[in-house]
């Protein structure tokens, strides 16, 4: 893959797992990737990145308050000029069945996993539509195509996301700006290592690759999609889920 040489990417839940993954995979391509989290656990990934000779900074920020997206997003200009690549990775489960989630819990999921997704998105637009050129990139999840019992606000949410992503695409094509989803399998991160023995065995079972998937699978996703050999793919879901649903 080419160079990403110049572009500056933001990376939205950056400090571990997935979104990690992808903050080092996009500076080591070139990218100063601004990584962004809720808390200062970003601050690590930046300094591995800088020890490998790349170029990032460690952001705090909520991306349920728009304020502090818009505050970010205008910090990022004013030291760098442009933002290139946009990368709505932040998410969160809160897993119960239906018949008994509380409001508050599908009320949480869906503003983290959607909602924050469009502000960003909205957000740095507004660059992106200046400059027209971007990469918006959106980290969705199998559990959005194929459903999960006990998830249904999860799978909602990234379902959503989908949709997002296609209408977005379709808006800002002629702007030169690319929308594209990242679905994921089952990944091995912190949140799969919790499962069960039981549960971590029954959804290997699922998966014609026989093997969980790993960050980088999915960072090297990303980087693709934010490269100039995706400028023309828009509005697409990419699976990374070894097979076990397409």
């Amino acid at each position: 893959m080419g160079s990403l040489e110049g572009r500056v990417a933001l990376v939205t839940g950056a400090s571990r797992g997935i979104g990690r993954s992808i903050a080092m995979a996009l500076a080591t391509r070139g990218a100063t990737v601004v990584a962004g989290a809720r808390d200062d656990h970003a601050r690590e990934v930046v300094e591995e990145i800088s020890r490998a000779g790349g170029r990032a900074e460690a952001v705090t920020m909520d991306v349920t308050d728009r304020a502090q997206v818009e505050a970010v997003a205008a910090a990022t200009l004013q030291r760098s000029g442009r933002i290139d690549v946009l990368v709505n990775n932040a998410g969160t489960t809160r897993d119960n069945l239906v018949v008994r989630m509380k409001r508050e819990d599908w009320d949480a999921v869906l503003a983290t996993n959607l909602t924050a997704a469009f502000t960003c998105t909205q957000v740095v637009l507004k660059q992106m539509l200046k400059q027209r050129h971007g990469r918006i990139i959106n980290i969705t999840s199998v559990v959005g195509q194929s459903g999960n019992p006990g998830q249904a606000n999860y799978a909602a949410s990234k379902a959503g996301l989908i949709g997002l992503t296609k209408a977005v695409a379709l808006e800002v094509a002629s702007r030169g700006i690319t929308v594209n989803a990242v679905a994921p399998g089952l990944i091995d991160t912190d949140m799969t290592r919790r499962l069960s023995d039981g549960a971590q065995t029954s959804w290997e079972e699922r998966i014609p690759l026989a093997r969980l998937g790993t960050p980088a699978d999915v960072a090297s996703a990303v980087v693709f999609l934010a490269s100039d050999e995706a400028a023309y793919i828009t509005g697409h879901v990419l699976a990374v889920n070894g097979g076990m649903y397409t």
